[in-house]
């Protein structure tokens, strides 16, 4: 009879690769922003801040491009100080102080920036080296919104789902969701939700 001994330490801190999940909110159409980056279409409500509450609240990391993390950054550490915050804001803006931040961008610049860490080459090596990260129990990283860096991801085959919010609006021109993609992908549905402002949130993952 033969006996395998397995290397305890090692099986402990063995854990599965985070899984990086494109959060994003899209027209009919499949367009994420309009022409020029306008986003009044999108539909929220309280609803909708309640049910993505819920799953953001199981990851621990946000990941951005330099454009939307720059937004975020102008609004969500002061959100839940201002005299008329909603609930919305104050649950998410404690998320966001708390939450590990990875940006991807060529020009930000500064290693003071709290909590967050900066993606400036070598952008396959470098998102598997977070994706195999023990930071945090979360098991997604969130990319939210950030259509440049989500095309680049697409492109390289390092997205591993999306959570789409799609809202009941045709805009016929704008920033495509799915801009350069050339590879077939096929996805396993996750979850659907629907909502009565009629957006539809759905959840896939990529078939590997």
């Amino acid at each position: 009879m033969s006996i395998t001994i397995i290397n305890a330490k090692e099986s402990a801190t063995s854990k599965p690769m985070k899984k990086i999940i494109s959060f994003m909110h899209l027209s009919l159409d499949g367009f994420v922003a309009g022409p020029n980056g306008e986003m009044d279409w999108i539909t929220v409500d309280q609803e909708i801040f309640d049910h993505v509450g819920q799953r953001i609240s199981e990851s621990d990391t946000a990941l951005y491009g330099r454009i939307t993390y720059q937004m975020m950054e102008n609004y969500w550490p002061t959100a839940a100080d201002q005299p008329n915050a909603s609930k919305h804001d104050i649950e998410h803006a404690q998320w966001y102080k708390e939450a590990h931040k990875i940006v991807v961008s060529k020009t930000l610049k500064g290693t003071d920036l709290p909590n967050t860490t900066i993606i400036s080459d070598n952008l396959p090596d470098r998102i598997q080296q977070i994706k195999q990260s023990t930071h945090g129990p979360g098991k997604e990283i969130l990319l939210f919104g950030s259509p440049s860096t989500t095309h680049s991801l697409m492109q390289q085959d390092l997205l591993d789902g999306y959570w789409l919010f799609i809202n009941p609006i045709i805009l016929g021109h704008g920033i495509p969701l799915f801009d350069g993609a050339k590879e077939k992908t096929k996805l396993n549905l996750v979850s659907t939700r629907q909502f009565t402002s009629g957006v539809v949130a759905v959840s896939y993952v990529v078939k590997k």
